[in-house]
């Protein structure tokens, strides 16, 4: 429709086509980044040695964000044609993502708040995790907006702000687990410095690349071009001018991704030869309190080797009053300890042989 008038087409509608596209594509990008998001809790507890913060808040916050992705499509639409009191729906629901994405940012903020940091590698990812779905959800907020989106719309500032929150902050997560699940996987531990001589140059990598990316769109480059041309005197021809301050951030951001690219050879290094020249893991050598790390290191076939965990406490118990160490393993029966003050709130849960849990 084009002012309310059916406009003359034949075959499929292009409109309809986005929508069906977008109510899948949108809702797909926001549960892609959820085992981040999870691991990055689960992570950032074990290493700053407390309870996750906030903890049913950052359970509910992960399922309204999973929740409102489906909600909010339109807003890759608002230069389709839409009704402006549409795009205005679809702007108000966008920006309330922001919500419990800021639950979210504050509980890990107060998870690492006080905490006895360790910083070790999948520690240094999960909190680059923290800084790159931020800076780039900060920039979700501006296209969120239908009239800023006007003129934003198709530019490298929506490309820099989607790869920087769902792109590498979503590849941190997954390199923040693995080197931290490592271990328990192959019974061996990565390379620590490796591992740390990673993490800069992506972590400073990533950001030389699409902060640049965010100028370059608000000077309005487009996207998806991957040359420009202009006529000049009746001919076309190639602009390659290092005057002009874009091309020489196009220069800039190339270099900054072939040297962070570069650096991802060390990960690959590091893992195939930690895998056979490794230094052997311990079952727990990052004193975590969860059951996969009371079984062996590998696992056997089964995870627990037929024996059925007895579950006493819940999973982040840091920093117990009263405890002998810093952290009380799930496993652990009151009695053993009998001054620890648990935080788990239910008491014991036991196994009754049979695979079913009991409450006592």
């Amino acid at each position: 429709y084009v002012n309310g008038k059916l406009i003359d087409r034949s075959g499929g509608s292009p409109i309809l086509w986005q929508h069906l596209f977008w109510f899948f594509g949108h809702p797909e990008v926001y549960i892609a980044i959820l085992p981040g998001m999870g691991a990055t809790s689960h992570i950032l507890s074990t290493f700053a040695r407390k309870p996750i913060f906030g903890y049913r808040a950052m359970v509910f916050a992960m399922f309204a964000i999973g929740l409102l992705g489906f909600f909010v499509w339109g807003h890759h639409m608002f230069l389709s044609g839409m009704s402006p009191y549409t795009g205005m729906a679809f702007s108000v629901l966008t920006l309330s993502i922001g919500v419990p994405s800021a639950i979210k940012t504050f509980n890990w903020l107060g998870t690492l708040w006080g905490g006895r940091i360790r910083f070790t590698t999948p520690m240094l990812f999960a909190i680059g995790f923290v800084s790159l779905f931020v800076a780039g959800g900060i920039t979700g907020l501006v296209l969120g907006q239908s009239s800023l989106d006007l003129s934003m719309h198709d530019t490298y500032f929506v490309l820099a702000h989607f790869h920087l929150v769902m792109g590498v902050a979503a590849i941190f997560g997954m390199f923040a687990g693995t080197y931290f699940w490592f271990p328990k996987m192959f019974g061996r531990m990565m390379n620590e410095t490796l591992g740390k001589i990673h993490f800069w140059p992506t972590m400073i990598g990533v950001y030389a690349i699409f902060i640049p990316m965010h100028v370059m769109g608000l000077v309005g480059m487009p996207r998806r071009y991957s040359q420009f041309w202009e006529v000049i005197d009746g001919k076309l021809v190639w602009i390659y001018n290092f005057n002009k301050p874009t091309h020489a951030l196009i220069h800039f951001v190339t270099w900054a991704a072939i040297i962070t690219v570069a650096a991802q050879f060390l990960f690959i290094f590091n893992f195939f030869w930690s895998l056979w020249r490794g230094e052997k893991a311990s079952d727990n050598p990052w004193e975590a309190t969860t059951l996969e790390w009371i079984t062996a290191t590998p696992p056997p076939h089964d995870n627990f080797g037929g024996k059925i965990p007895v579950v006493y406490r819940g999973a982040y118990e840091f920093s117990v009053p009263g405890a002998p160490d810093d952290y009380v393993m799930q496993t652990t029966p009151d009695e053993t300890a009998p001054n620890v003050v648990t935080t788990a709130g239910h008491g014991a849960i036991k196994g009754n042989g049979d695979g079913h849990n009991g409450h006592q």
